[in-house]
């Protein structure tokens, strides 16, 4: 009896709130360039990216804290290069912006710490490869990948509005189209799902610091006008709401308002929250961090999936242990959307025949010991245009279509 009745309260709820079974929203957010955790992402991977330049085995693992006008670089680098990693920072901060002492942190007069030592002898045994050992995983862990044909890129789509509007503002503070902008911002996309498609934006925050003389008017229309509705136009209805500069004021911003630390913006570098994740960071990290590799591999194996048509939408997991070369476990979770010429199994079969899974094995099929991270730490890792980008390359369609397809 009291089964029922508790059948019957949850019709009830879903009756009078008009709430459909099918339907629901999702929420993604994106920061600028000159958000603190990003500031730190950015330069812990300028820092990977100038020793890879000099040395292409560099083992790196760089992290930075940023507060106030204080910013601390630290962590274990093996490496044959010389690199003056201040002058790195100092560069990376001019180029985001922070030229200015009236907002609050400039490159000039900040106070740089480094705290810089080797990697660990005992992880570098079981990273190593010669003629006994091949290259294991720099450490255990458990990474994903995820793709879906919501867009073009194969991404869901709140995250990649919400990436499309901080790059657009970030772009027209830098050509001074805004020039009353200043680095720190933020942006978070709402989207209504019916039968999990995409169909219209439901709600969009969007936060920017800017010069204490603008109104909270002035700055209302030049971000819907100029910003917004360009990029949402698509999926812009009479019932989406806008939510600018929500508290009134964002002149004080950057690391004068927030402590920024490296590998916090986690779920920004990736899906948005769509999809999971295994905790791990990538910025600052060299190749030899399945962290990285593993999760840029997961990605470029659900991407070619969806690629293919063989489903919907796609996860992939690869999980290691540290000094240990093969993958200690494989899964993939196309959640019911795989084609009746396909299935999971297969699937998982076909992965371990294609697409390569061991360290050493993906790097050199991604082609990583290159210095290409310092634009992977803004705008998201995933679902972006860039010819060093290789795990976004949809190369194998053909041959998962030929083992899959009967």
């Amino acid at each position: 009896m009291r089964k029922i009745n508790i059948i019957y309260l949850i019709l009830i709820f879903i009756t009078n709130f008009n709430i459909k079974a099918n339907e629901y929203l999702f929420s993604s957010e994106s920061v600028t360039e000159g958000h603190p955790d990003k500031i730190c992402d950015q330069i812990s991977d300028a820092v990977l990216d100038a020793y890879l330049e000099q040395d292409s085995e560099s083992r790196v693992a760089c992290e930075c804290l940023i507060a106030k006008n204080i910013l601390t670089i630290a962590g274990e680098i093996s490496s044959n290069a010389i690199v003056n990693v201040k002058k790195i920072a100092r560069k990376k901060l001019k180029e985001i912006g922070y030229t200015n002492r009236q907002f609050g942190f400039d490159l000039d007069s900040c106070q740089i710490i480094t705290s810089i030592s080797e990697q660990s002898c005992d992880i570098s045994r079981g990273v190593n490869e010669d003629t006994s050992h091949e290259q294991g995983a720099g450490d255990q862990g458990l990474m994903f990948g995820y793709a879906c044909n919501e867009t073009k890129e194969l991404m869901p789509l709140p995250i990649s509005l919400a990436h499309k509007i901080v790059k657009k503002l970030a772009k027209l503070r830098k050509n001074k189209t805004l020039p009353w902008l200043r680095p720190d911002g933020k942006a978070q996309v709402t989207v209504k799902y019916i039968d999990g498609k995409p169909v219209e934006i439901k709600t969009v925050v969007l936060s920017t610091q800017h010069d204490p003389e603008l109104t909270q008017k002035e700055i209302e229309k030049e971000m819907i006008e100029k910003i917004i509705t360009p990029i949402c136009k698509d999926y812009i209805t009479k019932n989406t709401k806008f939510f600018i500069n929500p508290t009134g004021m964002f002149v004080i911003g950057g690391p004068e308002g927030d402590t920024g630390l490296t590998g916090r913006k986690i779920i920004v570098d990736t899906y948005g929250g769509m999809g999971r994740h295994g905790g791990g960071c990538f910025s600052g990290k060299d190749p030899s961090k399945v962290d990285r590799s593993a999760a840029y591999m997961a990605r470029h194996i659900a991407k070619n999936i969806v690629a293919a048509g063989l489903a919907d939408k796609c996860e992939v997991q690869l999980a290691y242990s540290i000094g240990v070369a093969k993958p200690v476990s494989v899964y993939i979770d196309t959640f019911g959307t795989y084609k009746k010429n396909c299935c999971e199994f297969k699937l998982k079969q076909a992965v371990k025949e294609i697409f390569p899974l061991k360290p050493a094995e993906i790097i050199k099929y991604l082609n990583l010991k290159n210095p290409i991270y310092q634009k992977t730490a803004t705008y998201g890792h995933f679902g972006r245009k860039n010819k060093n980008f290789t795990w976004e390359k949809t190369n194998k369609i053909e041959e998962l279509k030929k083992y899959l397809v009967y």
